[in-house]
């Protein structure tokens, strides 16, 4: 089992995301402890008075909604009445068991997990602390619930078993506004970025864009900031909402903290990248973007080759999604940035063999298209067969031929 405590300022919002799964038929609330009726019998304003009543009472506490998630695995099949004693016990265990608290069984991913509300403001009008309540009690409470109810245990299979999976964004399909914070604030939690550039390449995995505008304008200079939906082409959709207005708080203020942590953890994951970039042209003679793409692919890592409008590269950027980390190609090396891995494809191949820039492009597009590269993210393991698809002709092991250096080219001025 896997236990998440988020506090927040939003009681409202806390019940209003469950609520809304509620709607779509993708959640049910299953208990209601401290309530006077019963859930089935209680609307979302007898609900959301419960818990404003108790707040009145503390108006000095900033934080004042504890949203908890307790996740289990895949192949527990628990009944209802089994996951209300666990979310009992467990609140209980932590010291919110008089508190008044909804239990929602959620049915949007693949492995069985509830999601708690409760406000930790009591009765007399004090404050429950929630100071390192996930660290200290919840952490104590996992471990107790795990052995008296026999449940597969948090770290004896691999993390992503409880993972939930994203997916893409799909405009018209659920409510913006709603879809939108949920790909954000899972990124957010998943990833290690260090810009806006990167974030943006995390979320267009999932057809959603962050813009600041355009320099210059109003919103730009203000610091100010918009989430969007894209299509399948990567054209903007739908209303944009501001990013104070998520309930994750996704703003540019918020975001220079991410940046820099993530700039600082994402550090460590830059040798395992250069490991299986080198080894791609190592393990093949066929160097050729579609190749280059898929074998990245079945580590776990997303190619993205940034262009222009008249299809020149100029930029290559790496989403280790295994392992939560963006890179742009030139911040792992010279050798690793666009234009030297474009370069780089051509080496092992037979004279007239070599493909057109154009061929190269086509087949990449149309390969694309067929790739599932969101489910293709999280596979473990390379096929055995990989290099037969790929047509391996040889396996040689040492560096490949150091690229000339090429003499840079005076920088034009811009005209003002």
């Amino acid at each position: 089992m896997v236990c998440r405590v988020i506090s927040g300022k939003s009681i409202k919002g806390a019940l209003n995301y469950n609520e809304s799964k509620v709607r779509e038929g993708l959640a049910e609330c299953i208990g209601a402890a401290n309530f006077i009726a019963e859930p089935e019998q209680l609307n979302f304003y007898n609900k959301l008075s419960r818990f404003e009543n108790l707040i009145e009472k503390n108006g000095r506490a900033k934080t004042n909604a504890v949203h908890i998630s307790l996740n289990f695995d895949v192949g527990e099949k628990l009944s209802q009445t089994k996951l209300n004693e666990i979310a009992t016990t467990y609140m209980n265990k932590i010291g919110f068991g008089d508190q008044p608290y909804l239990v929602y069984e959620h049915r949007d991913a693949a492995h069985p997990h509830l999601h708690i509300v409760t406000t930790n403001i009591q009765e007399d009008g004090k404050r429950i602390s929630i100071h390192n309540l996930g660290k200290n009690h919840s952490e104590q409470a996992r471990k107790e619930i795990e052995e008296k109810y026999g449940l597969v245990k948090a770290g004896s299979k691999q993390k992503q078993g409880f993972e939930p999976t994203l997916s893409k964004a799909i405009y018209g399909k659920s409510e913006t506004k709603r879809t939108i914070n949920n790909i954000v604030a899972e990124v957010m939690k998943r990833y290690k970025f260090a810009s806006l550039t990167e974030l943006n390449a995390v979320l267009r995995q999932y057809n959603v864009m962050a813009d600041r505008g355009k320099e210059g304008m109003t919103m730009f200079d203000k610091n100010g900031l918009i989430y969007t939906m894209l299509d399948s082409k990567g054209n903007k959709v739908g209303v944009p909402i501001k990013a104070s207005a998520l309930y994750c708080k996704p703003t540019m203020k918020n975001l220079d903290g991410h940046f820099k942590l993530g700039g600082a953890l994402k550090e460590v994951q830059k040798g395992r990248l250069i490991k299986i970039i080198d080894s791609f042209f190592h393990a093949t003679d066929r160097h050729t973007r579609v190749n280059f793409c898929d074998y990245m692919n079945f580590y776990g890592v997303n190619t993205m080759f940034r262009e222009n409008k008249d299809g020149r590269i100029y930029g290559l950027t790496f989403i280790d999604n295994r392992k939560g980390a963006v890179f742009n190609g030139s911040d792992l090396g010279k050798q690793y940035s666009g234009q030297a891995v474009i370069k780089r494809f051509g080496i092992g191949l037979v004279a007239g063999e070599k493909e057109s820039q154009e061929r190269i492009d086509r087949e990449f597009e149309r390969q694309f298209e067929r790739f599932d590269h969101t489910q293709a993210n999280w596979t473990l393991d390379i096929p055995k067969g990989f290099l037969d698809l790929m047509k391996a002709e040889k396996f040689y092991p040492g560096p490949t031929n150091p690229l000339p250096r090429r003499k840079k080219k005076p920088r034009r001025k811009k005209s003002i």
